[in-house]
Order: C-alpha cells, then sequence, then structure tokens
C-alpha cells in the first residue's frame, strides 16, 4: 500500500537515490507515476509492503518502508532497484553514483563530482556550513534529522 512518507512511523526505512542532474517536469511525473504503480503491487513473501515513493528536490528519488507491518527482504529490495534502473535506461540519467555530491548553494542544488566538490571545499569557494545530502540515511527520523546538514557535521567532511 502506498502513502505519504510523513503518515509512516520515525522507524520506517529509506533508500534515496540521487540523479546526476535534475528530472525535467515530465521525467518526474512519470518517475512518480511508476514508482506508485510498483507500490500497488510490492510485497515480500507475499505480504504487501506499506511504502511510499518520493521525489525530492526533482533530484532525489526516496522509497521508503514501514518494516513494522512487514520486513524488505532480498528479494523485495532487488525488485525496487530493478525499478530505480530501469529509470537509469528510461531517463538517461544515473541513481547509483556514489562520486557525485549534492549540496546547497543559495537557492539552487548543486550536484558535482567528489573530486570538483573537494576542490571548491579547498579553494574556499564552499565551506564547513555549506549544507550537503547525506543520502546514507536509513530511517525516516534521520531522513528528517540528518539528511541535509553541514559539510562539517557528514560524512563529506571526512574526504575534504
Amino acid at each position: 500500500m502506498s502513502m505519504s512518507y510523513k503518515n509512516l512511523p520515525d522507524n520506517t526505512r529509506v533508500w534515496v537515490y540521487q540523479s546526476n542532474r535534475e528530472f525535467s517536469s515530465r521525467e518526474a511525473k512519470s518517475i512518480q507515476e511508476q514508482g506508485e504503480d510498483f507500490l500497488k503491487s510490492w510485497s515480500a513473501h507475499g505480504a504487501k509492503l506499506t511504502a511510499a515513493f518520493e521525489i525530492f528536490h526533482n533530484l532525489f528519488i526516496a522509497l521508503f518502508v514501514d518494516e513494522e507491518q512487514a520486513k524488505a527482504t532480498g528479494c523485495s529490495i532487488d525488485k525496487s532497484v530493478h525499478l530505480i534502473k530501469s529509470f537509469e535506461k528510461e531517463f538517461d540519467v544515473k541513481l547509483f553514483d556514489r562520486d557525485c555530491v549534492a549540496f546547497r548553494a543559495e537557492d539552487s542544488i548543486l550536484v558535482l563530482t567528489r573530486s570538483e566538490f573537494i576542490e571548491k571545499v579547498r579553494n574556499g569557494h564552499l565551506g564547513e556550513n555549506t549544507i550537503v545530502f547525506n543520502n546514507l540515511v536509513s530511517t525516516k527520523k534521520e531522513f528528517e534529522t540528518k539528511w541535509e546538514v553541514p559539510l562539517k557535521e557528514s560524512w563529506h567532511s571526512k574526504s575534504t
């Protein structure tokens, strides 16, 4: 069953996939519709998964699963990965590229390669208070409180 992630408990599991570029309005609409369709039949060992599929900032896809209802298993997770990979092919984007860093710059969100990001930090163009996206969050609570954090509080700071 699909719902808004906001209605799920704090310990809901989350996976965040970051695109290497912003989705167009048409792409985001199609991805959201396909994600919602996917959730209608998503199950683990015959048990329907209570889940949410959301796009944030036309750049991130987040998949939430309330594991208090039913746990996502290897096969169900594989199906979700297959869905995300299908988006890569259909829309010519990279959603598994861990070499990209997303961060806030004034009123926009930019994506750079890790080496470009490090260079901007070392040159003083970005500072320790630059807001970066921590896509390694694993629960809804972490997503809401630790997904966007200052560089100095993120794992990205270890490489700068």
